[in-house]
Order: structure tokens, then C-alpha cells, then sequence
């Protein structure tokens, strides 16, 4: 299966780190982020990996090259960062069938082939990976709506979150996506957000399965991620 990690954003909660850098070289216990997010993807298999970048991304592509340990490396430009819908959208030219996306600042331990696995069985347009989380955290991404316990919408950063299951940032996708992704309009942020091509699959009836996090996965975004994932990863449970 193919694999799109966006790797484009500016990292501006990561500076003076990402000052000289892009975000995915930031290193975490003595590798960069892109490093520790393509080791996670190897075990499932991927056949390729599509890396979008954006923000000093000809470092990336220089650090990198063609291939990350024998898996073939495809780069896709986003030069506008309008939100992780658009990300994923600017990759569609490099890829067929399903796909995996990794997001490009999530470093962890998780249970991808079992995504993968499901997502294969089970034919779904959508298949992510999910977590019940605090409620101050469910409203800082998207939150899931529920339906006698089940997922049956998804919104984007809440005031009152539906309910505390959120996504983790790691999804398998059918090639739907990319059609829900061209009917999306920006957010109040300006954004194209992934959550609301994921939502619009729900609207119309597309299958959409969830799998548990069995494992752990940090986002990235500040020094004190940086600090936890490294205690992590030394020491075990930050």
C-alpha cells in the first residue's frame, strides 16, 4: 500500500528549532521526525512513500533522496499551507488505490498493520485510527459524533466537543477521498480540513471504520512534545 506523510507545515510552535530547519528534521532521541514516522510505516509493508512538503522543502528532499531504506520516496509540493486536507489532495497525482496517511509530526508506537489489515477486509472509503481522550483535548482537533457508540460524524476543533473519541492522525483511505476532498470548502480558518472531507464520506453513506489505538502516538508540535516522546522512547510512559 502507498503511503502520503505531510511533512509541510512551518513549524512555528517549534521555534527557534525550526528557524534553520523544517520540522520533520527536528530531532527527537537523536533522529529526525520524518525518521521516526517512515521507521513506524516500514513494518506494514508500504510499497512507497509520498512526502508532501512545503516549508524549507528541499531540505527534506536532499536529507532524504529517493528512497528511505529501499522504499522509494515521491515528493509532492504543497507552496500554499492550507490545512491537511489540501496537504493530502496535492499528492493524489502520485498515487492509486488506497492509501495510508502518516501525519508527518506524529512519532509513536502503533498498531498500523492492524489498520491496514481491517482497512483491506472491510472495503471501507475511510478506516482511522482513533482514541478516547480528555474533553479539553477533544476540542482541540476533531471529535467524532456518535450514534449508540459508534462514529457516524466527525467535526473540526469543537467548543463542545460530540463526544472525547478523536483521530490520531494515521488513516487508510480509498481513492473516495480524493473526490471528498475536491468538494471541500475552507474553514472558518481558511483551512481545506481532512476531518471534513472525512465527514462528508459519513453524509453519504460511505463505510467508515475506526480502529483503537493500541499502543502510543505524540504530535509534535512544541519543545515539551520533543521532551516527552525522548522520555518516552528512553524511558518508557512520559
Amino acid at each position: 500500500m502507498q503511503t502520503i506523510v505531510p511533512a509541510a507545515g512551518d513549524g512555528t510552535r517549534l521555534r527557534p528549532l525550526t528557524d534553520d530547519r523544517p520540522k520533520g528534521l527536528v530531532e527527537v532521541a537523536g533522529k529526525p521526525i520524518l525518521t521516526h514516522c517512515f521507521e513506524s510505516l516500514l513494518p506494514a509493508g508500504v510499497d512507497d512513500i509520498v512526502v508532501v512538503v512545503g516549508y524549507r522543502g528541499d531540505d527534506i528532499v536532499d536529507y532524504y533522496g529517493d528512497d528511505f531504506r529501499g522504499v522509494p520516496l515521491t515528493y509532492a509540493w504543497q507552496n500554499d499551507r492550507l490545512g491537511l486536507g489540501h496537504a493530502v489532495s496535492t499528492a493524489e497525482a502520485h498515487v492509486s488505490g488506497d492509501v495510508v496517511v502518516w501525519n508527518g509530526d506524529n512519532v509513536g508506537a502503533v498498531n498500523l498493520a492492524e489498520l491496514v489489515e481491517r482497512h483491506r477486509e472491510t472495503g471501507a472509503a475511510a478506516t482511522l485510527l482513533v482514541e478516547a481522550v480528555s474533553r479539553e483535548r477533544a476540542r482541540e482537533g476533531a471529535a467524532f459524533v456518535l450514534d449508540d457508540g459508534d462514529p457516524v460524524g466527525v467535526v473540526e476543533k469543537p467548543d463542545d466537543p460530540p463526544s472525547t473519541l478523536v483521530p490520531r492522525g494515521v488513516f487508510a483511505f480509498s481513492p473516495r477521498i480524493f473526490d471528498a476532498l475536491r468538494h471541500m470548502t475552507p474553514s472558518e480558518r481558511g483551512e481545506y480540513e481532512l476531518a471534513d472531507a472525512v465527514d462528508r464520506l459519513f453524509d453519504e453513506g460511505a463505510p467508515v471504520t475506526v480502529v483503537r489505538l493500541d499502543g502510543w502516538l505524540t504530535n509534535v508540535n512544541t519543545a515539551a512534545d520533543v521532551a516527552r516522546v525522548r522520555r518516552r522512547l528512553d524511558d518508557g510512559p512520559a
